[in-house]
């Protein structure tokens, strides 16, 4: 008996070694971070160049009265409602080299305004930094759904003449004309941008009878929304254009 006794204790002690203990894994669990809907990152814009999305009259969009001011306005129906806008081009009091802001503020059924478009570009700096004026005479208007930019300038400015309209949604520089006098010569361009069509009409003062030479010059159409659109250097780029082929 005592021998049985000692083989099964034996056994019990072999089988308790070759058992392996399992030990249970142990899970990391790596926190995951849910964006929310609403979250985006704010650009970092400048205060001043931040507008009220709503108003009753122009000057509730001017929010630092004490900076800016209306130097400009213009009423008239641009999108087709029957109801007529506004477009003001707001100014820096003190600081004339400043860039001007345009706004377009479509009326709503209401009477209230709502900001629609911005354009830092479409109006020049009245003065560059040589304290000289661009332009000698200034005007914004509204007509027949048109908005147009009249610049007249004397000397190397010229005048500069520039019309927006809209197409569904989208405000687009449609027409520029600009008109230079030279040492010898004048020159008038009439520029379709959404067609690509430069009308170039080339006057030589040199002679008595001044006789005058007409060409046209294709360029690439184009869709420029009133926010990026720049008269002056969309004129620029065309006058590359007639530099190459003359």
């Amino acid at each position: 008996m005592k021998k049985l006794i000692a083989i099964l204790s034996a056994l019990i002690i072999i089988i308790g070694c070759n058992k392996k203990e399992e030990i249970p894994e142990e899970k990391t669990t790596v926190p995951q971070t849910k964006e929310s809907e609403n979250e985006y990152d704010e650009p970092d814009e400048d205060p001043a160049y931040v507008f009220p999305k709503t108003g009753k009259k122009a000057e509730d969009f001017i929010t630092e009265p004490d900076i800016f001011e209306i130097q400009y306005q213009a009423e008239g129906d641009l999108n087709g409602d029957k109801l007529d806008d506004i477009v003001i081009v707001r100014k820096d009091k003190k600081n004339k080299t400043a860039p001007r802001s345009m706004l377009v503020l479509l009326q709503n059924p209401d009477k209230t305004y709502r900001l629609d478009k911005i354009s830092h570009l479409a109006m020049p700096a009245e003065y560059n930094d040589s304290d000289f004026k661009l332009y000698e005479t200034e005007d914004v208007s509204i007509d027949k759904g048109v908005l147009t930019i009249q610049l007249y300038g004397i000397g190397p400015s010229g005048n500069l003449f520039s019309d927006f309209k809209y197409f569904g949604n989208d405000l687009l520089l449609t027409h520029i004309e600009t008109y230079n006098m030279g040492a010898g010569s004048h020159q008038s361009l009439d520029y379709d941008v959404i067609k690509g069509e430069l009308f170039q009409e080339l006057i030589n003062t040199m002679e008595e009878e001044m006789p005058s030479t007409e060409k046209t010059f294709h360029l690439k159409p184009q869709k420029i929304k009133f926010d990026d659109a720049s008269p002056d250097a969309v004129i620029a780029e065309a006058y590359k254009v007639i530099d190459a082929e003359t």
